[in-house]
C-alpha cells in the first residue's frame, strides 16, 4: 500500500530536477504521439503510412524542448508551490521551441517540397504540451495540499473585507508554506456582496460576526480594510475579545515589502486601535504658518512626546530645529532615525545638542547660539515613585530646569514658550504632579508680570495638559506587554485605578495646535475621552496577546504605589474651562498668582532643594506655594496633618 503521507510530505523534500526535467521530456513525447493522432482522427494505419519521419520529428522536437527548458529552468521550480509565474515560463519554453521547430519545418518543406512532420500537428503538440505539463504540477500541488491539510491542524480565519486587499490576504495565506491558515468566511458591509463566494469562500454580512464566533469553529479574524474607523474596528475587536479569537490587522500598503504583502506582515492588533479615536482635524494653516521657517527648540527631544513633536515640526519645514536632551543614547538614536529616514530629507536644518536644562550656563549658550523664536518644553521627570523618594531632584529638574529656559527665553526674546504639563498637576498628590504645577505657576505669573509691562511685546508663555500617552516611557502599556511576554503575572496597583489615554501623535499634534493658537497665560486641556479601567486595559491586551486570562497570564494587585492617585483628574475643583475653535482643546481659568511672590517662593524651594538633605523640608516648602498638593499614600502625608 502506498504511503502517501510519506511521499509527499516525507521531511519537506522537493522532488529532484533531474526527475521534473524527464517527466517533462516523457510529457513531450507522449503529446507529440497523441497530436499525431488527433490528427489523423486515430487512423493508425494512415498515420504511419502517411508518415515515416516520426521518430526524427520526435527526436528533432525534444533536442529544441531541453533547450527550451534549460533557458527558462521549468525543471527548477519547487512542485507544490506552482504558482502563475511557474505556468507563464512553461508556455515560454513551449511556445518558443514549438516556433523555432515551426520555421525550421517551413524552411525544409521549401528547399525539399517534404516536410519533417505536420504542421498542424506542432500546433496541437504545442497546446497539448503547455496543457499537460502545467496540469501535472497543479495536480500534484493539489493532492500535496490535500494530503497535507488531512495530517496538520489549521487554523480557520475570517476576513474582514471583501474587497481586493481582503482577496490578496487570502492568496497570502493560501500561499504560506506551512499551509497554517484555511479562510472560511469573508466579512462586508456592502450588502450586494453578501451570499456571494470570492474564491470559493462566502461572503457574510459584517452583522453575522458575533454569530458565526459563537460557533466556535473560528480561531482568528484579519482585519484587511484601510479605510476603517476607529469606532467600527473597536467594534469588531471587542466582539472578537468576547469570543477568546484572536484579531490581525493587514498593515497601509505602502508598508508592504517590495510592493507585496507577506504574511510576517499581518500582525496583532495594538491596545492603541481600542484606545484610539478618530484623527483629529487641525487647523494647519494656523499651524504652518506659526512653525513654518522659524528657529524652533525642543527640550526633553529624545523622550516620548519630546521626539513626537520633533517628528512633526521637521515636517513643517523650519529654518532650524535644535532637539535638546541629556540622554546621550536616546538622542543619538533620534539623531540616527532623522538622518536615515527620507521623510526628513531637509536633515541639514536640525541640530542635537547633549544637555541639562538645569544647567544655565548650557543652555544659555545655545539660546545665544541659535537664537530659537519657539520653544517647547517637554524635558521633565515624570516617574511619580521614583520623584516621591527623590524630591530635591523633582524640583531641580521640573521647576528649576523650566525657570531656566522661561528666563532665558525672556533674555532672547523668544516669540512663544510653549510648556507640557500633565494632569498630575491637577489636585497633585504626588511630588511629581506638585513639581509640575510649580513649573506651571511660574510660566503663568511671568507671562502676566510681561503682559504688563508690555502689552504688545512679550514672550508668551502657554502651557498644555493632558493625561497619559499610549506606549510612552516608562507608561503602563509597555510594561504590561512586557510583563505578557514574560509570561506574567500582570501587575496592577489597585483593582478600581482608571486613567485618560491618549496617543502619542494626537497628543503632540494638539500641543502644536494649542501653540499655534495661544496669545500668552492659557494653560490649555485637551478632551482625553472617558477614563480608562487600568484591570480592563490589562485584560485586553492579555486576549490580544492570544493568551487566556488565569490560564496563561495571572493579574496580581501589588497596591498604590507612593504619591499615586486612583483616578487622575484634568481641572481643579475650583477651575472651570472656556471653549476654543477645537473642540478637542479647552481653557482653564486657575487661580492667579504674581510674579514677585512666586519668584520669592521658588528661589526658597530651590535653595532648600540644593543645599537640605532633608526630603521634609523640601516637600513642606512645595505644600506652602502649591497648598492643594495633599500627599496620598506617602510617607509626605504626615505634613498634611500639622
Amino acid at each position: 500500500m502506498i504511503n502517501w503521507d510519506r511521499l509527499f510530505l516525507k521531511k519537506g523534500k522537493s522532488i529532484p530536477r533531474w526527475v521534473i526535467f524527464m517527466l517533462d521530456l516523457l510529457i513531450c513525447t507522449f503529446s507529440l504521439a497523441l497530436s499525431y493522432l488527433l490528427r489523423y482522427n486515430f487512423h493508425f494505419n494512415e498515420m504511419f503510412e502517411k508518415e515515416q519521419n516520426i521518430m526524427t520529428s520526435l527526436v528533432i522536437l525534444l533536442f529544441f524542448r531541453v533547450i527550451a527548458f534549460y533557458i527558462t529552468q521549468t525543471y527548477a521550480g519547487i512542485i507544490r508551490y506552482t504558482s502563475s509565474q511557474d505556468a507563464v515560463r512553461i508556455a515560454l519554453a513551449v511556445v518558443s521551441s514549438s516556433m523555432v521547430m515551426l520555421v525550421l519545418n517551413l524552411v525544409y518543406q521549401y528547399y525539399t517540397q517534404i516536410s519533417i512532420l505536420p504542421n498542424s500537428v506542432i500546433i496541437i503538440d504545442m497546446f497539448i504540451t503547455v496543457m499537460i505539463m502545467a496540469s501535472v504540477r497543479l495536480g500534484y500541488k493539489l493532492i500535496f495540499q490535500q494530503v497535507k491539510n488531512a495530517s496538520i491542524s489549521r487554523t480557520n480565519v475570517i476576513i474582514y473585507g471583501a474587497g481586493q486587499l481582503g482577496m490578496i490576504t487570502k492568496r497570502t495565506l493560501d500561499h504560506d508554506h506551512n499551509l497554517s491558515y484555511k479562510v472560511v468566511g469573508f466579512l462586508e458591509n456592502d450588502r450586494s456582496k453578501v451570499n456571494k463566494y470570492l474564491e470559493g469562500v462566502k461572503i457574510y454580512h459584517e452583522d453575522e460576526l458575533d454569530n458565526l464566533l459563537s460557533k466556535g469553529n473560528t480561531q482568528q479574524v484579519i482585519i484587511s480594510i484601510q479605510n476603517f474607523t476607529i469606532e467600527a474596528k473597536r467594534n469588531v475587536i471587542e466582539i472578537c475579545l468576547d469570543h477568546n479569537v484572536k484579531v490581525l490587522s493587514v498593515p497601509p500598503v505602502n508598508k508592504w515589502i517590495n510592493g507585496e504583502l507577506n504574511i510576517k506582515q499581518i500582525k496583532n492588533v495594538k491596545i492603541e486601535d481600542l484606545l484610539g479615536r478618530d484623527a483629529i482635524e487641525l487647523d494647519n494653516e494656523l499651524v504652518n504658518q506659526e512653525l513654518r521657517n522659524k528657529v524652533i527648540l525642543v527640550t526633553g527631544a529624545a523622550g516620548s512626546i519630546g521626539s513626537e513633536i520633533s517628528r512633526q515640526l521637521m515636517s513643517l519645514q523650519p529654518d532650524l530645529l535644535i532637539m535638546v536632551d541629556q540622554a546621550e543614547t536616546p538622542l543619538y538614536e533620534l539623531e540616527y532615525e532623522f538622518k536615515n529616514d527620507i521623510k526628513f530629507e531637509n536633515i541639514r536644518h536640525a541640530v542635537f545638542v547633549v544637555g541639562d536644562i538645569r544647567n544655565e550656563n548650557t543652555m544659555r549658550e545655545v539660546f545665544r547660539k541659535y537664537k530659537p523664536s519657539k520653544v517647547f518644553h517637554a524635558a521633565a521627570y515624570k516617574h511619580v515613585p521614583l520623584m516621591e523618594a527623590n524630591p530635591a531632584e523633582a524640583l531641580k529638574n521640573n521647576v528649576l530646569g523650566t525657570r531656566n529656559l522661561a528666563d532665558l527665553s525672556v533674555e532672547f526674546g523668544v516669540n512663544k514658550f510653549v510648556m507640557i504639563s500633565t494632569d498630575k498637576a491637577v489636585n497633585p498628590t504626588n511630588v511629581m504632579g506638585a513639581s509640575k504645577r510649580i513649573a506651571e505657576i511660574y510660566v503663568q505669573s511671568l507671562n502676566r508680570y510681561l503682559k504688563n509691562k508690555s502689552p504688545q511685546n512679550h514672550t508668551r508663555f502657554i502651557t498644555t495638559r493632558f493625561g497619559n500617552v499610549l506606549g510612552s516611557n516608562g507608561s503602563v502599556i509597555p510594561l504590561f506587554k512586557k510583563q505578557i511576554e514574560n509570561g506574567g503575572p500582570v501587575t496592577i496597583t489597585h483593582q478600581d485605578i482608571t486613567r485618560y489615554f491618549m496617543t502619542i501623535p494626537e497628543a503632540c499634534q494638539l500641543v502644536l495646535e494649542a501653540g499655534a493658537m495661544g496669545k500668552g497665560g492659557e494653560i490649555f486641556i485637551f478632551d482625553m475621552g472617558e477614563p480608562v479601567r487600568i484591570v480592563d486595559l490589562a485584560k485586553k491586551m492579555v486576549k490580544l496577546s492570544g493568551l487566556e486570562l488565569e490560564k496563561d497570564i495571572h493579574i496580581t494587585y501589588t497596591g498604590l504605589r507612593p504619591g499615586e492617585k486612583i483616578q487622575e483628574e484634568l481641572l481643579n475643583d475650583s477651575e472651570n474651562t472656556m471653549a476654543t475653535h477645537h473642540p478637542k482643546i479647552l481653557i482653564a481659568k486657575v487661580r492667579e498668582y504674581t510674579y514677585e511672590q512666586v519668584n520669592d517662593q521658588i528661589n526658597d524651594i530651590i535653595i532648600t532643594a540644593h543645599t537640605n538633605i532633608n526630603d521634609e523640608d523640601v516637600v513642606r516648602h512645595m505644600k506652602q506655594l502649591v497648598p492643594e498638593f495633599l500627599s496620598n499614600n506617602s510617607v509626605f502625608s504626615v505634613l498634611d496633618e500639622i
